[in-house]
């Protein structure tokens, strides 16, 4: 009787300051000039917990933290983690045409492989913006390098989000001998609908326990990995709070004093690894012509 290879799930962080979240921009209207940085710290703050819970995870980074914060990013390097790209600037792809995406993202890979020293394989566009309109994105990204994409939400959600897109790894596109991968932020089924528990404000708003039950269930019944993703500022309750409407102030700051807990409980709980572990466990094979 052969034994089933135990799943690895994907931890994710992507790497931004507070201010860059699309719920700031829009709450203060853009005006973000003179706001302190707090990058540094934050990420700081998330190595160590990964240090303490022995879990290595990919880390998605703007190529302007790379060039602006380099020592950050190779301490991420230097601590085992796998540096995946973000974009250059935290700007929707839904606004951008296809030649200003391309020279974007070629500039942020060239700018996290010049400081982090190794291959950037991944790409997540900032709040999951490559919608059934940029599907053109994903021809521009396997052509520029990338390997695979992160970028698709399989729920239904007022900002982002395809409902029926597939659950989990797959194929996206491919000409030729060119392809890329997708791995879905991960979702739950139960009833007919995709609910969520791959990490963000869902994971800050709801019990820890129901996304790790979630999560569990997943890994179980259908033997596949999760895609979970955090951004360090979450860990950063002492982030500057300038005056907002008050959905928007709930979307961005609820749950933030509670979330390093909730996540080192996580951690100890489930199973995470890269998104390249991840990727090994259930689709063989589908990076090892790629270096590490």
């Amino acid at each position: 009787m052969t034994t089933a290879r135990p799943v690895v799930n994907a931890l994710t962080i992507d790497v931004e300051e507070y201010y860059h979240a699309t719920i700031f921009q829009e709450a203060v209207g853009g005006r973000i000039a003179g706001l302190e940085s707090r990058v540094e710290s934050s990420t700081e703050r998330v190595l160590a917990l990964l240090e303490a819970a022995g879990t290595k995870a990919t880390f998605f980074t703007l190529g302007e933290v790379a060039a602006h914060h380099p020592a950050i990013v190779r301490k991420i390097a230097g601590a085992g983690h796998e540096v995946a790209c973000h974009d250059y600037h935290h700007t929707l792809v839904f606004g951008r045409t296809p030649e200003v995406f391309r020279t974007e993202i070629r500039r942020a890979k060239a700018v996290l492989e010049d400081v982090s020293g190794h291959a950037v394989l991944g790409y997540r566009a900032p709040s999951f913006s490559i919608g059934p309109n940029e599907r053109w994105a994903y021809a521009a990204l396997a052509e520029e390098g990338f390997h695979y994409d992160s970028s698709v939400y399989p729920i239904l959600h007022d900002r982002y989000g395809d409902r029926e897109a597939p659950r989990f790894p797959h194929e996206i596109w491919r000409s030729g001998t060119q392809r890329l991968l997708e791995f879905p932020i991960g979702t739950v089924r139960l009833a007919g609908i995709n609910l969520p528990v791959g990490g963000g404000g869902y994971f800050r708003l709801l019990p820890g326990g129901l996304i790790e039950a979630g999560i569990r269930r997943v890994n179980r019944r259908e033997g596949q990995p999760v895609m979970f993703y955090f951004h360090p500022w979450e860990l950063d309750p002492g982030q500057p709070r300038p005056a907002m409407a008050w959905h928007r102030r709930f979307r961005h700051y609820v749950g933030q004093d509670r979330h390093e807990a909730k996540l080192a409980r996580l951690l100890r709980s489930v199973p995470f690894g890269t998104v390249r572990d991840a990727l090994a466990h259930t689709m063989p094979g589908a990076l090892a012509e790629v270096s590490r």
